[in-house]
């Protein structure tokens, strides 16, 4: 793996001034690590370092004429706070959002593995997107797995229309990169997952909806999702932001019965530089004494355009049946059963500082 990252830092040292005089390309990346203290309410109380969705990525653009414009991204994850994910020996280069489409008047067509629409729907309502408070911790919770990239996926995006209105469309055909010659009927739809989506962005407002659907053949089985997600710019200085979703498994049961999440969050701009941040959410299951509560406050200090610092403070309160915790999405220091953390009715808690700069 280390012998991968040297060769694509070597090839993209050189093909970068060749293709730059083809085409618009830019190289771009994040560095994202905390100082985080964990404890789960029991036995798990802990301190590490972590790397949030830390990434290096590239973006070309080239028009090919009046009308039509190809353009490609590729992306991928680092871990910053130990270059590995389990193993010593190992480096942590996994694929994000990659693809490559053509986009026009008509829209925009890309294929590739990316955030699905349903995915991308809860940005408006997630003011700790990758920190120890992450909203996915309350709705990216056992297997109500939505907030995914699907492999094999084609989209369609319209043109904005209405003042601001934008909808998708998205399939991903097939799990894995190759598909069996299955006599089983309907079997390669038995793999697949689709996504509706419809965004409104403008004035102040910037609302998203979507629905999807996984087939039964697809890692953690059949299910269907709904999300309905907004933010409102009440005052220069004062944004907030809610969201509700419905999930719900084919053969659900348990923590994995029908679940509705909805809750509201706000950001406030103190000064220039600083920024008060926080957000409640509550997770309701079909199961007796199943309940979770997501409760979150940050302030957020920017040095610059690019470098910022912040610190967090995160509490899952749990119900009698329910674990889960404020740091298990988005971040290298996710510690789970393995670690220890499994403590079932218990307040799990998590205080963080970390840095964050864009390039």
């Amino acid at each position: 793996m280390k012998k991968t990252l040297c060769a694509l830092a070597v090839g993209a040292t050189i093909l970068t001034p060749v293709m730059a005089a083809a085409a618009d390309v830019k190289v771009y990346g994040r560095a994202h690590v905390s100082l985080d203290y964990l404890d789960d309410g029991k036995d798990y109380n802990e301190v590490a370092l972590s790397s949030n969705s830390s990434r290096l990525g590239f973006k070309v653009d080239h028009k090919i004429n009046e009308d039509l414009t190809a353009f490609a991204q590729i992306e991928q994850q680092i871990n910053f706070s130990s270059g590995s994910d389990d193993s010593e020996d190992s480096i942590n280069f996994s694929t994000r959002d990659t693809y490559v489409g053509v986009k026009g008047n008509f829209g925009q067509v890309k294929v590739g593995r990316f955030d699905s629409p349903f995915k991308a729907a809860r940005g408006s309502a997630n003011f700790f997107g990758d920190q120890v408070g992450d909203l996915r911790n309350i709705t990216r919770a056992y297997n109500h797995r939505f907030d995914e990239r699907n492999p094999n996926t084609i989209e369609y995006k319209t043109p904005k229309f209405g003042g601001g209105f934008t909808a998708t469309a998205a399939l991903s055909l097939h799990d894995g990169t190759m598909i069996s010659n299955d006599t089983t009927e309907d079997s390669n739809e038995k793999s697949q997952a689709y996504d509706l989506g419809l965004n409104y962005n403008a004035g102040n407002w910037d609302v998203a909806a979507a629905y999807e659907h996984y087939a039964e053949d697809v890692s953690r089985g059949e299910r269907d999702g709904i999300r309905l997600a907004a933010a409102y710019k009440l005052t220069p200085e004062l944004n907030v932001g809610a969201l509700y979703q419905f999930t719900a498994l084919d053969d659900g049961s348990g923590t994995n019965a029908d679940a509705n999440v909805f809750g509201v969050g706000a950001e406030y701009k103190l000064t220039d530089k600083n920024t008060l941040r926080g957000h409640v959410f509550h997770r309701d299951i079909d199961t007796a004494d199943a309940n979770s509560t997501l409760l979150a406050l940050g302030l957020e200090h920017r040095l610059d355009k690019q470098f910022r610092v912040y610190g967090n403070l995160a509490a899952m309160l749990n119900d009698d049946a329910a674990n889960l915790t404020p740091w298990s999405q988005a971040r290298s220091n996710k510690a789970g059963s393995s670690q220890g953390v499994n403590a079932a009715g218990e307040t799990a808690m998590g205080l963080s500082v970390g840095m964050r700069y864009d390039f």
